[in-house]
């Protein structure tokens, strides 16, 4: 007797209608469970959908319509999924899943010019106290590293100094923490210099107007459009908590703004990181494919911030950090000096 029975074929209107129940279930019950599922309310799924419409050029296929294909996409972004999950979810075969996610990675790419932000400098009569010392700045830049799936041969050149296999990517936000510029594919053991080097010399690379300038730590040069803290000097906000911690010199008192204002760029990555489950542990994609996703998922995130009036944020880290500052006025900074070494 042969046991080997196939299991019975589900008819095509029954699984029709599972899709539709899931589709709707994720997107149209209410704004909360759309945003659980997609880190986006209705409203903000309607208008990426418009924009992959009628900017990027997506398109219905066959057997999956673009409302369905976006919110798989999502959803594997936003909870890290595999493609057996979403196959059962939606009654999908794993070929059409992986394809029509790929399908939407490329077009959420194409949305690159309408989503990236552009320069917002800060102006003389800036009222924001982190911001409001750094006339003409731009934002802030940091590197950061994300583990990585490469092969075997690879793996010596991605491995950090943490021994950990990740990419290191460079990234670029304004002082309301939207990204102005990624730079992805670098390997783990690339300094963060040697990588801000290859953005500005790029084509379609960083672009810094003359005059401005964007904040950095101290593993970047102090040069010309780069502001830097000062070396040997206190400066992670932590340090400056509580009345016995104040800035006892002018060198700490700059760190300290310096500081406040450059968390902008830790606290939109921990904001990334916080939407998009997919970045919190090691990839199973290949790394073009997650290099793509590194980059769509900074651009979504703009989208996101622009959109939305609510959405999930981190704790504000500087938060109460001036409570105890006091300076002289002989103690105020009036000249930053830059130099053109990049070490």
């Amino acid at each position: 007797m042969n046991n080997n029975k196939r299991l019975p074929h589900t008819p095509s209107d029954t699984r029709h209608r599972i899709r539709e129940l899931a589709y709707f279930c994720m997107i149209h019950e209410s704004d909360l469970v759309c945003q659980q599922s997609t880190r986006m309310d209705r409203r903000t799924f309607a208008i990426l959908c418009h924009l992959l419409r009628n900017v990027a050029g997506l398109s219905s296929t066959e057997i999956v319509d673009v409302e369905e294909m976006v919110a798989m996409f999502l959803h594997v972004l936003a909870h890290d999924v595999k493609n057996c999950v979403i196959q059962r979810e939606f009654v999908r075969s794993g070929e059409t899943v992986s394809r029509h996610f790929n399908i939407v990675l490329l077009a959420v790419l194409r949305l690159y010019e309408e989503l990236i932000k552009t320069h917002v400098s800060i102006t003389s009569n800036c009222n924001d106290q982190h911001w409001k010392c750094f006339e003409n700045c731009l934002g802030a830049l940091d590197g950061t590293y994300i583990k990585a799936n490469v092969p075997a041969g690879d793996r010596p050149t991605f491995r950090t100094r943490k021994r950990e296999i990740a990419t290191n990517v460079l990234r670029v936000c304004d002082n309301k923490g939207d990204f102005v510029y990624v730079l992805v594919g670098w390997e783990g053991s690339a300094a963060d210099s040697r990588i801000l080097r290859h953005a500005l010399s790029r084509e379609n690379g960083l672009q810094v107007p003359k005059g401005y300038y964007y904040l950095c730590d101290a593993g970047y040069p102090n040069a010309e459009k780069f502001l830097a803290p000062y070396r040997g000097q206190r400066y992670h906000l932590q340090e400056w908590r509580g009345a016995a911690n104040a800035p006892t010199n002018a060198k700490e008192y700059f760190n300290m703004k310096h500081s406040s204002a450059r968390n902008v760029i830790e606290r939109a990555f921990g904001v990334l990181k916080g939407r998009w489950a997919i970045f919190r542990r090691k990839s199973y994609y290949s790394l073009q494919v997650q290099c793509r996703t590194i980059l769509a998922c900074a651009l979504l995130h703009n989208l996101i911030n622009m959109e939305m009036t609510y959405c999930e944020d981190v704790d504000d880290e500087d938060k109460g950090d001036f409570t105890y500052v006091t300076t002289t006025a002989s103690e105020d900074i009036q000249y930053i000096e830059t130099t053109n070494e990049w070490s």
